[in-house]
């Protein structure tokens, strides 16, 4: 199946609203195979919104729209599916009735605007809304053949817009829905890499790229890193899971060594759940990041049983005073040094007391690099008890790329990287 997203709303035309929505959708139509072809914003302007629907119907088996069901006179989506699609709008009762009890239990007072939302499509699906008052529906037609094709039928499903709304309708209700109008099973992995540049990426999967059928594997780039996506589709689950577990396994012949994640989880999740798992302690010390690292980690629940502390020291000072990096190593190699990240890691260690101490240090951008340390020098440094290898090491990140936060993220990333491959 191929599908437009299609959402509506002068205010996101504006600027006033960010579209969160259609980057949820796309995502999720991709889990279940249906390609999208094409993303649409309209405002609230009937005409267009009619014209935008019949284009999409096009080359599209189905338009999924989000916005414009609400009880004001601008809500135009239901009106204007109905005329694309051939229908008309009547009273639901029991949309109505569920209506009202919703609004009862918001204790507020019922409005004829209120009583618009149960008009519906007289032959549409209908899908509840558990977050909210306004219904979303699926409708279709069977649009006519030309002479070199058949009759196919075509969808539109009308969504809620605000997102909490939406997403929940889309994954209790219409999620299902169209797993129903699909045809087999498709299954999909995200392998995550982090080391490797896409086109290097691809250039190592070309074995398996070219000529490729079923599995399909394709490769992104995104905030610093690469993902290989595999998936399946077939008759059953099992054959579809078996298919793409076996490309998983030939990709990891190729690329082994830069995968972090088969299951498609971030590389804070993984370390910290690693970490979880062993019982090991980790403290941090974060220079150029400003505290970046402890943020990614503690957006992980249960992160505090091994999780002790991120000290953001930023100055000079802060490294002698918090950490003990010694005044002479600072004055002869540089707060942006292999030694000053060492002392770093083996301070904030002995001062927190854990299995593990973390740093990092780098000159961000885009201003302050010289000749000798440019923009996007960083330092990460790592030191291990006796428990995960006693080891002291320090890796050299040298992007001499000017985009401040690009080289923030990559750091944290790499800090990640270097606990993954060395504890």
């Amino acid at each position: 199946m191929k599908a437009a997203i299609l959402t509506v709303g002068t205010e996101i035309l504006f600027g006033e609203i960010t579209n969160t929505n259609t980057v949820y959708l796309s995502r999720r139509l991709n889990d279940i195979g249906i390609d999208v072809m094409y993303h649409y914003t309209v405002g609230d302007n009937p005409g267009r919104l009619a014209e935008i629907i019949e284009t999409s119907l096009r080359d599209c088996d189905i338009v999924i729209t989000t916005g414009g069901l609400g009880p004001t006179q601008d809500d135009m989506t239901k009106e204007i599916a109905c005329q694309v699609m051939g229908d008309h709008l009547v009273m639901h009762d029991d949309i109505l009735e569920f209506i009202r009890n919703r609004m009862l239990s918001y204790k507020t007072v019922m409005t004829e605007n209120n009583v618009k939302q149960a008009l519906l499509p007289s032959r549409c699906r209908v899908f509840y809304n558990d977050a909210g008052t306004a219904p979303g529906f699926a409708l279709d037609r069977l649009r006519k053949g030309d002479n070199q094709s058949a009759e196919r039928r075509q969808w539109i499903a009308c969504l809620p817009g605000p997102p909490k709304e939406m997403t929940r309708m889309f994954e209790r209700s219409v999620m299902p829905w169209l797993e129903e109008l699909t045809e087999g099973c498709l299954v999909y992995r995200e392998i995550r890499t982090f080391g490797i540049g896409e086109s290097d990426l691809e250039t190592k999967l070309l074995p398996v790229i070219d000529g490729q059928t079923d599995p399909t594997v394709a490769t992104y780039a995104k905030n610093g890193e690469c993902s290989v996506r595999v998936a399946s589709k077939r008759n059953t689950r099992e054959e579809a899971e078996k298919a793409v577990l076996g490309m998983i396994e030939k990709i990891n012949g190729f690329v082994g060594e830069y995968i972090y994640s088969t299951e498609g989880e971030e590389y804070p999740f993984v370390v910290g759940n690693m970490l979880m798992s062993r019982g090991l302690t980790l403290s941090a010390a974060e220079s150029c990041t400003g505290g970046m690292f402890g943020a990614a980690l503690t957006d992980i629940a249960g992160i505090s049983a091994v999780f002790d502390r991120s000290l953001v020291t930023y100055s000079n000072q802060a490294k002698m005073d918090e950490l003990g990096v010694k005044p002479e190593t600072l004055e002869e190699y540089g707060a942006v040094s292999e030694q000053t990240a060492l002392e770093m890691a083996e301070g904030v260690r002995r001062k927190a007391g854990t299995d593990i101490g973390i740093s990092v240090t780098g000159i961000a951008g885009p201003d302050g690099g010289t000749e000798e340390k440019h923009v996007g020098l960083v330092y990460i440094g790592l030191s291990c008890s006796d428990r995960c290898g006693g080891k002291t090491i320090c890796r050299k990140i040298d992007r001499r790329l000017k985009d401040r936060q690009r080289n923030r993220r990559h750091a944290v990333l790499s800090m990640f990287d270097m606990i993954y491959r060395n504890v």
